[in-house]
C-alpha cells in the first residue's frame, strides 16, 4: 500500500459518462481548501499514530487518511454541501505534542472560514488536536459539550501524552480556564477499562453509556434523551468517533476490537442526532488501520460516518 506521507491525496475514481442524470462521485466534487474557501465542511488527514505507539497498542493508524479518502472517493454525491481537502498532518518521529498543534492550527483556519473541519485519524490523540483547534477558534464559547463513541475512557494518566489521555488533557485544560467539562460517551466496555478509570470517569462527572446497555431500543431511546438533553445545554460540540467502538465484525481494522460493541446502525442514529442540533463545530474519525482491515471494511465504515457527517452539515 503507498501512502506518500507528504504528496497530496490524488482523487480518483469511476466517471459514469454513460448515465443521464447526476452521477457526480466525491472525487468529482472535492475541491482543494484554500483561502478564500468558505462554508461546507474540510476534510484534515491527521497521518500520526505516535500516540498508539506510545500507549503500546497496535500502529498503522497513520495510513488511515489515505486509506479513508480511497474509500470516500467512489462514493455518489447525494446533497454533500461543499467538500474541501485541507490536506494531512504528519509527525516527525516521536514529535507528536508538535503533530497535535499543527493540527490545532489547521482546524481552526477551517472553523475560522466557516467550515466544519471532518479530521480522518490517525490514532486517538487526534482527539486533542482537534479539541485543541476548537478552543482556539472559539474562545468565546462557554460550554462545549464533547461528545465520544469509545470502547475506552481515554483518562488515562501518563507522564506523555499519548491515544489513551487526550480525553483527560482536555480536562485539565478545562479545570485550568475555569470552564465545565462536559464529556459524554457512548460504547464504554466494562472489559476495556479498569476500575481505575471508572473510578476517574466518575470522579470527573463524565457522563457515559456501557455497550451492553445499547443493545436494546430502550437503551437507545433512553441513551438518545440524555444526548439531546446535554446538546440542549451546551454552545457547540464536539463529536468523536473511535472505530473501536464498532463490533470487531464490523471494524476490524483497528488498534483494538471490540468482542461486543454499538451496532453501526445505532452510531449513525446518534450521530444524526448530533447533526440535527446544528451545533456541530467540528469531528474526527479515529484508530482506522489498515494494516488489520479486511476487504477494506473498516475504511468503508469510515467512509459512509463521513459522508454522513458531511451531508448533515447542509
Amino acid at each position: 500500500m503507498s501512502s506518500p506521507e507528504h504528496s497530496p491525496f490524488v482523487w480518483q475514481g469511476r466517471v459514469d459518462v454513460e448515465e443521464t442524470g447526476p452521477s457526480n462521485r466525491w472525487h468529482q466534487h472535492v475541491r482543494p481548501f484554500a483561502d478564500d474557501s468558505r462554508g461546507g465542511v474540510a476534510l484534515l488527514g491527521f497521518a500520526v499514530d505516535e500516540g498508539v505507539r506510545r500507549n503500546g497498542g497496535r500502529p498503522g493508524a497513520a495510513e488511515g487518511p489515505y486509506m479513508l479518502r480511497k474509500a470516500l472517493s467512489g462514493l455518489p454525491v447525494m446533497g454533500e454541501p461543499a467538500v474541501w481537502d485541507a490536506g494531512d498532518v504528519a509527525c516527525t518521529g516521536d514529535q507528536l505534542e508538535a503533530a497535535q498543534d499543527a493540527l490545532a492550527q489547521r482546524v481552526a483556519q477551517a472553523i475560522a472560514q466557516g467550515c466544519v473541519p471532518l479530521v480522518l485519524g490517525g490514532g486517538h490523540e487526534v482527539a486533542w488536536g482537534t479539541f485543541q483547534g476548537v478552543v482556539r477558534a472559539r474562545p468565546q464559547i462557554q460550554r462545549v459539550l464533547v461528545v465520544n463513541f469509545d470502547a475506552h475512557f481515554d483518562l488515562r494518566k501518563a507522564a506523555r501524552g499519548n491515544s489513551g489521555t487526550p480525553f483527560r488533557q482536555m480536562q485539565e485544560w478545562c479545570a485550568s480556564h475555569g470552564i465545565p467539562f462536559d464529556y459524554r460517551v457512548f460504547g464504554i466496555s466494562r472489559f476495556a477499562n479498569t476500575q481505575a478509570l471508572f473510578d476517574r470517569a466518575d470522579a470527573l462527572g463524565v457522563h457515559y453509556v456501557l455497550d451492553d446497555a445499547l443493545q436494546s431500543e430502550a437503551g437507545v431511546l433512553q441513551a438518545q434523551a440524555a444526548l439531546v438533553h446535554d446538546m440542549a445545554q451546551c454552545d457547540a460540540v464536539y463529536l468523536t468517533v473511535d472505530l473501536d467502538v464498532l463490533p470487531a465484525g464490523v471494524a476490524p481494522g483497528v488498534s483494538a476490537p471490540a468482542a461486543l460493541g454499538m451496532p453501526l446502525a445505532l452510531v449513525e442514529r446518534l450521530v444524526d442526532t448530533v447533526l440535527a442540533s446544528r451545533k456541530l463545530v467540528a469531528a474526527d474519525i479515529a484508530e482506522l488501520n489498515p494494516a488489520f482491515d479486511r476487504d477494506g471494511l473498516t475504511a468503508k465504515v469510515a467512509a459512509r460516518l463521513v459522508a454522513r457527517m458531511a451531508r448533515g452539515c447542509v
